[in-house]
């Protein structure tokens, strides 16, 4: 082998170390920019601390079992052995000893330190544990005993039994290579004295490692959540506990007699121990303790485990805050009283139409200005003050299309053109404009409306959810803008360009700096470039959830994020939370499960929490990231959370007080709908407080599946909990809420009523004082619906919408007249107002064609068996409210037409017939109208259609009427079976 080899070894060697520095060197670079260094280097300073601990312990165990194994080797004369194979591989073995000393130790070593370094946070968080002030019921020990000490010590005890584990297994072979340990000739085995005292002491040191782990394993037993509620149950505390005491003073005193036997000569006792202890632990471990659940629990469970179930649902409800809940009952009428509305005005003309899951195309295609924009495919909904009036808002950040064809044209359009989005894009909630579409609030480019102007707010938006891999941007003074800013106006002109002014990434300035990346990018381009430039930034990692859970890794991130404009600027506001999941007595569950409903199946961000399993959560710190810069702020929203001040100590300085809040930002401070999903999946079994009817389960509700799904486009069909202005019906103010209803939880049967059993509200409002949480911010409110007097459930609402006649004849005419349009209906809200529960549902209707968007076209309400059916809400209210003694209620908005010239000769037939037909002809023009980008058009043909329409509805109503076929009101419609509600006194009326 010549030079060269070794030298091509040597080279790829450098390279390899080169990336692996790069990477590093552009982590500390990243850190340091961001102004979280300190993060970074207690992190890597734990891990390497740890992986040091690890290989040192684990290495000189391994190392001081192999050197006594080398003094204490027998040493045979060659004359005893010549003819023996095993002597002369021991001389080959023992010609490689000095290599096998150190590469032994080291590579055993490195193995333990890289599984012990991956504990760091649980090392971190018992040094600066802090106590809970909370008992467990069985023990009697703080509760941050289990949460932060518990981990540790069983990290600790895993680490010290393998250490003692694999050091003694490296013995027992490198005495066997010795000749320590030998098989002999006519069989048996001889070892020598120094093998038998080794062999004893690993033994008897493994034996009382486990005897410790057998002890702290008690513990663990108000951790199980395999019995039929979690926590140590009567078997548990009276059969499991007790044994594992033993077991552990057994295992210690078989390592005494292992120690015995060895000065003795003798294993016979040890062997009788050893065994004894797997009798034991097989009897008294698992015999024993299904025998007493079996004969003396199992006949008598409810019982005797009713007061381990009351800790049960003691320490749930604690776990999860469920026990802060205010329980009301709601005694919900289901037949509407004229002008009942009256005193819930506040709630019913601010009642959210947009639907956030469905409007996304028609900002798209309205407020997009370019192929190279794009909005997320479900929107936010927030509320701002508008003329002295509080507007619940659906808002959505116009970011740059990172999968559009111009930024991924070439290398500098992707990395140096396109790098931002540009503005906020904002519309009332509770109005529409007269053709159906959004009612902007925030828009166009440059950007305008009631809420802010170019001149008031810095729209640009570099860091958000859709953002490039990577942009290079900045330059010096009088550097010639290269960065696409914004597109020319209608007017004309050219598009507008811009240098990023801000600090928002590491620098690139610098030939070194500019490799680093290189490497880390795999991009030679960032170093030819002369777009790149002694000012250059670099800029990435700028989604705002992942540069939350960089700087705060000890932190779960909710899986939704939303754009506010907050002091002058757009800020991602970001909800992230402490948890656990040593929670004593706590139910456990799949954070990823609680938080999937029938909206987010799809979602990488909820794909992320699938491996936390959590009995413990509080949305401890609330995060904003600016989107121009990038900038992440913690703020310490719950700050006397145990784990949360613990994590202070361990990063001081990373999380601001609550005080430095601006009152801006708190008014855009919102209940999180991750933390409300986990609730209100708990508290669907967990709002039953006492234990014998929790066990008896007769009263367990669950999330009622989204009447609005497609069959094909949930894995989980639940109903995702609602944004909305609200008044509860004994509050005194209106609230913006987070809200979500409950049915009985199903069986499987097909036959089961979706009625509405319960309706859950949490208060968003933290108040509009700097650094001052709004007193009733949080508070979960549930309101208790009577059994014995039915109200309809969200799927029972909509099957009532779905048989109404007129309603289903109406929707068919619209969703199939020509061929050409499609009915979407949109999320179904339900309130608790005018002293029952409301159901509101927006229908949206959407032409076909690559440019068309849905359009708000119909309001659907419904009010026990009630369905009112009209263009606007207000109508539709009235329907129903006003109707309940005569004959508007379920008749929905179907007036005379003014939709299509009728001769008053004509026929009721031939009215339909050209009714059906103006129809057609309007759906044609406004395909057209679409076709050339002409929406004014466009809106002119829907109302068009929508008065033919009703013209073609009510013609046909009178043909019914004419042939002598009733014309079924809306409460008479309803189902009569599978899941219909009891009608109402005012239907059988």
């Amino acid at each position: 082998m010549g030079p060269l080899v070794p030298a091509i070894i040597g080279l790829v060697v450098l390279v390899g170390a080169f990336v692996l520095f790069a990477h590093f060197y552009t982590d500390v670079l990243w850190f340091d920019q961001l102004g979280f260094s300190g993060v970074f280097w207690t992190e890597t300073l734990t891990k390497v601390i740890l992986f040091v601990i690890g290989l040192l312990l684990m290495g000189a165990a391994v190392w001081v079992q192999l050197f006594l194994v080398w003094r204490n080797r027998p040493v045979y004369a060659p004359s005893e052995r010549a003819d023996d194979p095993m002597a002369r591989f021991e001389h080959q073995v023992q010609s490689a000893r000095r290599l096998a000393m150190i590469a032994v130790p080291l590579v055993i070593g490195a193995f333990a330190a890289i599984t012990l370094s991956t504990g760091w946070q649980t090392v971190q968080l018992f040094l600066h544990r802090e106590p809970f002030g909370e008992t467990d019921p069985q023990f009697g020990l703080d509760v941050g005993f289990f949460v932060t000490t518990l981990p540790f010590l069983k990290l600790a005890i895993g680490f010290v039994s393998s250490v003692v584990l694999f050091s003694g297994l490296a013995g027992i072979v490198a005495h066997y290579l010795f000749g320590g340990i030998r098989l002999q000739d006519r069989g048996g085995l001889h070892i020598t004295r120094a093998a038998t005292w080794q062999v004893a002491v690993s033994v008897a040191l493994f034996l009382v490692v486990q005897g410790v782990s057998f002890w702290m394993a008690q513990y663990d037993t108000v951790l199980n959540q395999s019995g039929r509620v979690p926590g140590a149950l009567y078997t548990d505390v009276h059969a499991v506990i007790p044994t594992r005491t033993i077991l552990a003073i057994a295992a210690i005193a078989v390592a005494v007699l292992f120690i015995v036997g060895a000065a003795m000569g003798r294993w016979r006792l040890p062997l009788i121990g050893a065994a004894m202890i797997v009798v034991v632990g097989i009897v008294a471990g698992m015999i024993y303790p299904a025998a007493i659940q079996q004969l003396q629990v199992q006949p008598s469970q409810k019982s005797m485990e009713r007061q381990y179930i009351q800790r049960n649902i003691d320490m749930t409800r604690s776990a999860y805050g469920l026990d802060q809940v205010k329980v009301e009952d709601y005694d919900a009428k289901t037949s509407p009283e004229k002008d009942a509305l009256a005193k819930d005005a506040a709630t019913t003309t601010n009642i959210r139409l947009l639907d956030p899951s469905i409007v996304s195309p028609a900002f798209s295609q309205i407020q997009q200005q370019r192929g190279y924009y794009t909005f997320p495919d479900t929107l936010a909904v927030d509320r701002y003050t508008v003329d002295g009036k509080t507007q619940d808002t659906v808002i959505a950040a116009r970011e740059l299309n990172k999968d559009a064809k111009e930024p991924n044209s070439s290398w500098v359009n992707k990395h140096i053109t396109y790098t931002h989005g540009y503005g906020v894009v904002a519309a009332y909630g509770n109005r529409v404009t007269s053709s159906g579409d959004p009612d902007f609030m925030l828009g166009n480019i440059p950007s305008k409306g009631v809420l802010a102007d170019d001149s008031k707010y810095e729209p640009r938006i570099y860091f958000g959810q859709n953002s490039p891999e990577f942009s290079v941007v900045g330059g010096p003074e009088g550097w010639e803008p290269r960065e696409l800013d914004r597109p020319a106006s209608s007017n004309g002109g050219e598009d507008v360009r811009n240098t990023f002014s801000g600090d928002g990434g590491p620098s690139v300035g610098t030939f070194f700096n500019r490799l680093a990346y290189a490497v880390k990018f795999s991009s030679m381009d960032l170093m030819l470039s002369d777009a790149v430039n002694e000012k250059s930034q670099v800029l990435y990692d700028r989604d705002p959830q992942a540069r939350v859970r960089a700087v705060a890794p000890y932190l779960t991130v909710d899986s939704a994020a939303y754009p506010a404009i907050v002091d002058g600027r757009v800020k991602w506001i970001v909800d992230a939370y402490t948890t656990s999941n040593q929670y004593p007595y706590s139910k456990s569950q799949s954070f990823g499960d609680a938080v999937r409903d029938s909206q987010t199946n799809g979602s990488a961000a909820v794909q992320d929490q699938f491996s936390n399993q959590v009995n413990y959560i509080r949305n401890s710190v609330k995060a904003t990231v600016d989107a121009y810069d990038g900038k992440v702020e913690l703020y310490s929203w719950e700050p006397e959370e145990p784990l949360l001040k613990a994590w202070q100590k361990v990063f001081p300085n990373t999380v601001k007080p609550i005080s430095e809040m601006s009152a801006e930002l708190m008014e855009h401070v919102r209940y999180p709908e991750d933390l409300f999903k986990v609730q209100r999946e708990l508290l669907g079994q967990y709002h039953v407080t006492n234990a014998d009817s929790f066990y008896d389960g007769n009263d367990a509700w669950q999330v009622p599946n989204d009447p609005t799904a497609t069959a094909s486009a949930a894995v989980s069909p639940k109903q995702p909990p609602y944004y909305m202005s609200l008044k509860l019906p004994n509050a005194s103010n209106d609230s913006f809420s987070l809200t979500s209803s409950y049915i009985p939880q199903q069986s499987g049967s097909s036959n089961q009523r979706n009625l509405m059993y319960g309706f859950l509200a949490a208060d968003g409002d933290a108040g509009t004082t700097a650094g001052e949480k709004g007193k009733s911010y949080g508070q979960l409110t549930l309101l208790k619906l009577p059994t014995q007097n039915p109200v309809p459930g969200p799927g029972q609402a909509q099957q009532n919408f779905n048989s109404n006649q007129n309603v289903s004849t109406t929707l068919n005419l619209l969703g199939t007249s020509g061929g050409s349009a499609q009915v979407i209906k949109g999320n179904l809200l339900n309130l608790p107002v005018g002293g029952g529960i409301l159901y509101v549902q927006p229908v949206y209707v959407k032409s076909t064609g690559e440019t068309s968007y849905p359009s708000l076209r119909k309001v659907l309400v419904s009010y026990g068996n009630q369905v009112g059916f009209a263009d606007t809400l207000s109508e539709a209210l009235d329907q129903v409210f006003k109707g309940s003694s005569g004959a508007q209620t379920g008749e929905g908005g179907t007036g005379p037409s003014e939709g299509g010239t009728t001769t008053p000769n004509q026929t009721e037939q031939e009215k339909l017939t050209a009714a059906l037909k103006q129809a057609k002809d309007a759906i044609a023009e406004g395909q057209e109208a679409l076709k050339n980008g002409d929406f004014a058009k466009y809106g002119t043909a829907q109302s068009k259609l929508q008065k033919a329409l009703e013209a073609a509805t009510e013609a046909d109503d009178a043909i019914k009427a004419a042939s002598g076929e009733a014309k079924p009101s809306a409460e008479a419609s309803a189902p009569a079976s599978d899941g219909a509600a009891t009608p109402s006194p005012s239907a059988s009326n």
